[in-house]
């Protein structure tokens, strides 16, 4: 019984350990590519779309049909006196049936006008997925930023840690030059290291807590862990677009807004924009007449003494005759070309404001290199050649103290500035890749 009971709880603890592999990857990280991949794929935004998609396509069917035809029956001209079916030669059962004809094409051009709508779809999700790439992407970086500036000052924790030793070692052991203010400024120093990192704390919470709201499943309690094993090394993300990147001359608006005519968010707009095209041609259609045809059979009775009479079998045709437009037909066409202009008018907005960000994007992304490759050739060098030397003059006494804590501060600082800079440069390259989001391949469509 023991046996069983004990390779049961094997078992289950393997199964345990199987489905967290699964949620968080092989390693028990969380990747960038992954955060993104998973973010994407329970985005119930995507569901949603598919939905509406779906129901405005059965809509665009719906439209192309006619109008169910009417069915009518009753009795006409029965005496009032006797009620008698038989009295008069006019009374009569009749059954009619009458079906309408819509206003010119309206039919076809509200199935086109549906089609349009439903035909933004694809791009819409196209482009959420661009957005949620971009702003997983930014979380993700953000969680990884403070954990490692968290491990930076870890390390010089510890650092300090021993200049507080040998500050107060000194001073109790009376060396020359070994002074109260020594003491009290590494203790200081060391405080204000705790205090970041109680704040990097926080960063790194409220970006994980921010970040599991994307990775959540849509059908859990909102309860899931966000405690995510981030990797140590800086993911490097590829600029879809690298002439770019590489050009530091600052590209043209023209060259720019070329580039996002492909973009999913403008080619939603532009089916809009077409089916609101299709509704002035739509409404262009309430010029013409609406038709109805009717058909009716009288059943007439065998008059008093048994003599049969004829049946009445009656034909015709109804339409209405617009000839007071002004008020009403008029106003519609002026309403649908109105509402045309103003989504010609939001993609326009829309064009200048991805352009502008773009190539503020694109200055970012210059002046973060600059940085970057500041940093890497001289100033990390010059801030460890600082540390050393103040270190060297302070053990040969012959530099202060204070020199050896603010050398150390600098070389952190300076640390944890490039760090920022490597992750910064990555969040602007994930920004600007939503630009480049095409739409000639719809995926997951």
């Amino acid at each position: 019984m023991k046996t069983t009971e004990l390779l049961c709880r094997g078992f289950c603890a393997l199964l345990t350990l199987l489905l967290a592999q699964a949620v968080n990857g092989d390693n028990g990280q969380l990747s960038l590519k992954d955060a993104v991949e998973r973010a994407q794929q329970q985005d119930p935004w995507i569901q949603g779309s598919l939905y509406r998609q779906q129901a405005l396509e059965a809509q665009s069917t719906s439209a192309s049909a006619l109008p169910d035809p009417m069915v009518t029956a009753g009795f006409a001209n029965l005496p009032t006196d006797t009620f008698n079916f038989d009295q008069e030669p006019m009374t009569q059962f009749r059954v009619g049936v009458s079906q309408a004809l819509p206003r010119g094409n309206s039919r076809a051009l509200q199935q086109q006008q549906l089609s349009l709508l439903g035909n933004q779809h694809p791009y819409q999700r196209a482009d959420r997925r661009a957005r949620v790439e971009a702003e997983v992407s930014g979380l993700w970086l953000d969680a990884w930023r403070a954990s490692q500036t968290m491990q930076l000052i870890e390390q010089d924790t510890d650092l300090f840690v021993q200049l507080v030793d040998i500050a107060e070692s000194s001073y109790v052991n009376s060396i020359k030059g070994a002074r109260q203010q020594d003491l009290v400024q590494a203790q200081l120093e060391l405080t204000r290291l705790e205090d970041r990192l109680v704040s990097l704390h926080e960063q790194q919470d409220v970006a994980l807590s921010k970040l599991n709201q994307w990775l959540r499943s849509s059908d859990d309690a909102g309860f899931e862990s966000m405690n995510y094993r981030l990797p140590h090394t800086l993911p490097e993300i590829a600029l879809l677009a690298p002439q770019l990147g590489a050009s530091e001359q600052t590209p043209t608006p023209q060259s720019l807004a070329m580039i996002l005519q492909e973009h999913p968010a403008l080619i939603n707009i532009d089916q809009r924009l077409a089916a609101s095209s299709t509704a002035i041609k739509l409404a262009e259609q309430n010029y013409r007449p609406e038709w109805r045809l009717n058909a009716s059979y009288g059943y007439r009775d065998n008059d008093s003494v048994g003599q049969p009479r004829a049946d009445f079998f009656s034909f015709g045709v109804s339409f209405d005759l617009p000839l007071f437009t002004s008020n009403r037909q008029d106003q519609q066409v002026i309403s649908a070309t109105a509402n045309t202009e103003s989504v010609r008018t939001e993609r326009a907005l829309l064009l200048r404001k991805m352009v502008s960000e773009m190539t503020a994007l694109h200055a970012r992304l210059q002046r973060l290199n600059q940085r970057q490759t500041l940093y890497e050739t001289r100033l990390l060098d010059d801030v460890r050649a600082q540390v050393e030397a103040t270190m060297e003059a302070y053990t040969n006494d012959d530099g202060e103290f204070t020199e050896v804590v603010r050398a150390r501060i600098d070389a952190l600082n300076t640390q944890i500035d490039a760090l920022n800079i490597a992750v910064n440069r990555q969040k602007t390259i994930a920004q600007l890749n939503y630009f480049f989001a095409s739409s000639n391949n719809l995926e997951g469509s």
